[in-house]
């Protein structure tokens, strides 16, 4: 079901968005996620912008931080969680500039950063889109 929103959604319905994108996502890429925490913020941090040396902070939708699948070994100790952040007041100024579904965005933004996780190409990112 479309939402209509008269005010911009706030971070508790962007959250509820990633989770009903999450379960569209192909089941055996959900099963392998493992404890991915997904989590929904205004903004990113003033590190995160230094890091990535965005311009201004509507410059990233989301960000994937952690160490690949591709990437991990048993004999790793992880340092953190492995975590997707969706930057909301940026994904609704793209939804708003686009005029494309607010839900469609969130799933696109939540399957890029979920390609990350597995070490995905965007070709293998964008036939996962097409699925859903």
């Amino acid at each position: 079901m479309k939402r209509r929103f008269t005010d911009a959604p706030g971070l508790t319905e962007i959250e509820a968005l990633a989770r009903a994108a999450l379960e569209t996502i192909p089941g055996e890429l959900r099963r392998h996620m493992g404890d991915v925490i997904i989590r929904v913020d205004d903004f990113p941090d003033a590190e995160t912008e230094r890091e990535m040396k965005l311009e201004t902070p509507f410059d990233i939708l989301g960000l994937y931080r952690g160490v690949s699948l591709d990437r991990k070994s048993v004999h790793d100790t992880p340092d953190d969680l492995d975590m997707i952040f969706l930057y909301r007041w940026p994904i609704l100024d793209y939804w708003c500039e686009t005029g494309e579904d607010l839900s469609h965005v969130i799933r696109h933004v939540l399957i890029h950063e979920i390609g990350h996780h597995f070490g995905l190409s965007d070709a293998d990112m964008h036939h996962i889109e097409e699925q859903g």
